[in-house]
């Protein structure tokens, strides 16, 4: 395993993952109040390696760690945390937003996956697909578990390797996601709000923010305005040129919104959208969930700007513009 030194006590895990992307990169964060780490990770066998060969590279004992930061709630930062703290007995911290989301996702009796094939029914997803969209869905929570026992992050600031981090809630990747920022050192800890070579996914999902695309692009203006040396992501490589690579990912939301404004023409529904949006590529159920989802997030913002409507036409929603 090639763990990075990224900044003063400030560590780069690659965690494997089974996805595309291969890994999320936590990181672990030594100062004289212990250890912290940033994410989790995905629970599988490999992931549990990953963190066992990271605490021996570094010379950390489970003890040393004493807080446990996520992110935000989805699987590949948030499916570890209750083993990590069964292991080191550390606080586990994360929005309390994201945690109002473990609940409704993760916690038995929370009937997402209900919600999700209810979602491709009014999409317009043939059936058969649909199924499989919410099986694959349901398999997911085999890998979150065990739960954690999380305490709401509401302070303003963290300490980190011996340093004040302001807490910044940047929504869109997901409601509550959070980033960490130095001010002395201009780093920011970016979990999925920012990535080098793929733009974050920007989903609306049952029970979730009503326009997240809206939303996501407030935080990266918002985000535009820090001076950050260097971003630290939790997928691909690190970032020097923050501001540059945020106005690179709002002007491609606006290219990708033209787009389904066009494809919407006089009457498509949301899976019919996403399968010409995403012609290029054969989908798993896995990626269609996420595909759909991000068609709804668009489309939704353009409804909520007046340059669509939406109907209902026989149980499903039509967009035209």
């Amino acid at each position: 395993m090639e763990i990075a030194r990224v900044a003063e006590e400030i560590f780069r895990v690659p965690v494997p993952v089974p996805f595309p992307m291969k890994y999320v990169y936590c990181y672990v964060c030594k100062g004289k109040q212990g250890v912290k780490l940033i994410d989790a990770g995905f629970h599988y066998p490999p992931a549990q390696q990953a963190w066992q060969e990271a605490f021996a590279q570094l010379a950390i004992e489970p003890q040393d760690v004493q807080a446990i930061y996520l992110t935000h709630f989805h699987p590949d930062h948030f499916g570890l945390a209750g083993w990590l703290q069964q292991l080191t007995n550390a606080p586990v911290y994360m929005h309390e937003i994201e945690l109002a989301m473990v609940k409704r996702v993760w916690e038995a009796g929370g009937n997402q996956t209900d919600r999700i094939r209810e979602m491709c029914r009014q999409s317009g997803v043939p059936a058969d697909l649909a199924g499989e969209i919410a099986a694959a869905m349901g398999k997911l929570n085999d890998h979150v578990q065990p739960l954690p026992s999380i305490t709401p992050l509401a302070d303003p600031e963290v300490e980190l390797s011996g340093e004040a981090w302001q807490v910044l809630v940047t929504p869109g990747h997901s409601d509550g996601h959070t980033c960490f920022y130095q001010d002395r050192s201009k780093l920011l800890l970016a979990g999925d709000h920012l990535l080098d070579k793929i733009t974050p996914n920007i989903s609306l999902w049952p029970g979730a923010h009503p326009n997240p695309l809206r939303a996501y692009l407030e935080s990266l203006h918002r985000l535009a305005k820090l001076e950050i040396s260097l971003a630290l992501p939790a997928h691909g490589g690190l970032i020097a040129n923050a501001a540059e690579r945020a106005e690179q990912i709002v002007q491609h939301h606006h290219r990708r919104l033209a787009l389904m404004e066009e494809i919407a023409g006089e009457g498509q529904t949301a899976y019919q959208i996403a399968a010409q949006i995403f012609s290029y590529r054969e989908l798993t159920p896995h990626q269609w969930r996420f595909a759909l989802a991000e068609t709804l997030a668009h489309l939704e913002y353009l409804v909520a700007e007046g340059r669509v409507v939406k109907q209902a036409d026989e149980g499903q929603t039509v967009y035209q513009r």
